[in-house]
Order: C-alpha cells, then structure tokens, then sequence
C-alpha cells in the first residue's frame, strides 16, 4: 500500500470498560468515514490509567485485560480492515504489562510491553524487556508506550529493525512537580511534542502519537495527538482537546525523500559510541 491515512486519537477513557468499548467503536466508525487505514488510539484505551503516579492505590488500578479474551475479540471485529493500534493493562500469569497491541480483523499483528517505568509505575506494571517491529498491511510498524519515547535507544532499535512508522501511545500527563497554570505552558507539554519530533527526525520515519485527554485522581493528561513525517514536521495534530489527527502519507516515498542526502541509520558509527 503506496499513500496511507494515519489517524493518531486523543480521547479520554477511563475504569469503565463497556464505556471504552463504546467510545473505541465510535473512534473506528469515524476513522473509517475519513477513509484512515492505521488508527493510533491512546494507551490504556481499555481500562484507564493509574490515578496517581506516585504512590498507585493497588484497590483503584485498571482492569487486567487478556490478549486472548473476548475484549479484544470485539475490537478484533470492530476494526475489521482498519489496522488499529491500542493500549491496556495486560494480564499474563501472575504478571500485568502496560501494553500496546495492533489488530486488525485477521487478529493480533505485533504487541509491545512498555520497557521503560516512570516513577511509582513498577507497582501496578512489570516491565518489558525488548523492542521489535513486525510487519502489517500498511508497512513495518514498531511500537512504543508513553515513557519508552523519551529514550533515543527506544525508537532507534524500531529503526534499526525496520520500521517505518512508529506508534507512540501515551497516557502522558501535565507535570506532577511543578504543573503550570496553563496546560500549552506546561513543561511536560513541550517535552511530549519534542520527544515526538525528535523521534521521528533522527530516525527519519513517520511517527503517529496518541494520547489521553481529561483527568484520573490527581492526574491530568495532554491530549496533543499528532502524525509527524520523517522530517520532524508535524503535518496533523489536535493540540489538548480530545479529537483525531489525520494524515495522507506515501510513507515510503517521504522515508525516501528525507533520507536522499543525509540517511542517518546507514551513517552511523556504532565503534565510536563505547
């Protein structure tokens, strides 16, 4: 598939599983109406995040959710040719991963565990240990969960396995430290779309970032959704408010473009980096 339409979501889910069902129906059925191929929707898009980063209420943290249980069944059905990327709290033995899966009607296509865990996150969520992309209909797609993209190493290893477009699903929140009056002037508001930018340039690839809008506990999110080209432009994004960033993108052809002179992957030198 040559030109691709990316759509990148903010929206607000919560505790609420029926509600997030509901609400990630409707997300589809708008996507497929603008004709989007890949539909990026926020991590914890089934269950809600954590309401306090600090220090989790273990009586309050989302709902464990199996890969091979009838949840995803229904969103399996619902995104039927649509590839469609979301976020949730896995449930795997005696252990629970801040996940991000694609699907599409034919089933799973890829799932990341989040690797990286700010704060007070180890309580609620194992880590993952290990970054690989894999191949869907519209391209080879390698995936991160909110903290992973502060890491260059995160998106790079994407890079490097060749992926050429990267999900970013986020449950990014203002400040915890020092929140600003205003959201635009919070700090964490401009490091998200820097890292955003930064991750897409460096690696010169697409880059679609969701994110959670409204609040949980003492926790207030950004929003900020956005598909970003290999360049580190940003061609579409919804600032804070909940809504859908969409983009029209010969992938292949802008990687291409913007690795014609300088290709950063195969100009590297990995022995001058010990």
């Amino acid at each position: 598939m040559a030109v691709i339409r990316i759509g990148a979501v903010s929206a607000h889910f919560g505790r609420n599983l029926d509600h997030d069902l509901e609400r990630i129906a409707r997300l589809i059925d708008q996507a497929r109406a603008q004709g989007v191929h890949l539909l990026v929707l926020p991590d914890a898009a089934l269950g809600g995040y954590l309401s306090d980063l600090r220090d989790p209420d273990p009586a309050t943290l989302p709902p464990a959710v199996d890969l091979d249980g009838p949840l995803l069944d229904t969103v399996t059905t619902l995104a039927g040719d649509m590839i469609v990327c979301l976020g949730l709290r896995e449930a795997a033995g005696e252990h629970r991963y801040n996940t991000a899966v694609c699907l599409s009607g034919d089933g799973i296509l890829g799932t990341h565990r989040k690797v990286h865990q700010p704060a007070g996150e180890s309580a609620a969520y194992t880590a993952g240990d290990r970054f690989a992309a894999f191949d869907t209909p519209v391209g080879r797609i390698g995936m991160l969960v909110d903290y992973d993209k502060t890491f260059p190493e995160s998106a790079r290893t994407l890079a490097l396995d060749g992926a050429e477009i990267l999900t970013c699903l986020s449950a990014w929140p203002t400040s915890i430290t020092n929140r600003a009056p205003r959201m635009a002037d919070d700090r964490q508001s401009r490091l998200f779309d820097l890292y955003d930018c930064a991750r897409a340039a460096e690696n010169q690839v697409v880059l679609a970032s969701s994110n959670l809008t409204g609040a949980m506990g003492g926790m207030r999110f950004l929003g900020q959704a956005k598909v970003v080209g290999p360049g580190g432009d940003i061609v579409a994004r919804t600032w804070s408010k909940a809504g859908m960033a969409v983009a029209e993108l010969d992938v292949a052809a802008e990687i291409a473009r913007a690795r014609r002179v300088l290709a950063h992957l195969a100009e590297r030198r990995p022995g001058a980096y010990a």
